[in-house]
């Protein structure tokens, strides 16, 4: 996972996912960020992006919809996967656009996206053969979560504090979710991409 904040750089070959940097300090503004995203798309390959996440606005459902919606088409004229971050609120009729997305990303306050609601929209979204992604996932019991709710991928920090203890523990989580699945009602084949600290 990168943002346009963060300048990682992505290692030939690799799937990777942009994020817009707009939970944090790392919004650009429209015209920098698009820029960014283009930039980021054709330096590392289109089919390798797993989704881009157009402009949110945390914890608010409803200016979130107004925020992405002009740039979602946007975002596919790219050729890569379109991600909706919702927001607490976002299970409430018409908060999420469902015909113009690809991927539902699962953002907001931990509380609204670790709960049923939020796991009602990701079974919405996989009725409708759409991919899901769980934002911030830094712990076991988060990512144990996040299959549960039937997540091909989810990001977070974890492994950038103390890479050399945490590396160990995160691929044991890694191996735990393909060789113990859990309650997930789709298959095991969650991706976690590394977020590095802003």
């Amino acid at each position: 996972m990168t943002t346009p904040a963060q300048g990682n750089l992505i290692p030939p070959g690799t799937h990777y996912a942009c994020d817009n940097g707009k939970f944090g300090k790392g919004w650009p503004g429209t015209d920098a960020w698009f820029a960014w995203l283009r930039a980021t798309i054709q330096r590392y390959e289109p089919d390798l992006c797993l989704l881009a996440v157009a402009p949110d606005v945390p914890m608010d459902a409803a200016a979130t919809l107004a925020e992405s919606l002009p740039r979602l088409g946007r975002i596919r004229s790219l050729g890569i996967p379109v991600a909706f971050a919702t927001q607490n609120g976002s299970e409430q009729d018409g908060l999420t656009p469902w015909n113009a997305i690809d991927v539902l990303f699962l953002a907001g306050s931990t509380e609204w996206k670790t709960s049923s609601a939020a796991h009602r929209l990701a079974q919405q979204a996989h009725a409708r053969g759409l991919a899901v992604h769980m934002g911030r996932v830094n712990s076991r019991r988060r990512l144990r979560i996040a299959q549960a709710f039937g997540c091909t991928t989810a990001n977070g920090t974890y492994l950038a504090f103390g890479p050399d203890t945490n590396l160990p523990r995160l691929l044991a989580w890694m191996n735990e979710l393909h060789t113990t699945p859990g309650p997930s009602p789709v298959k095991v084949g969650t991706r976690l991409l590394i977020t590095r600290r802003a």
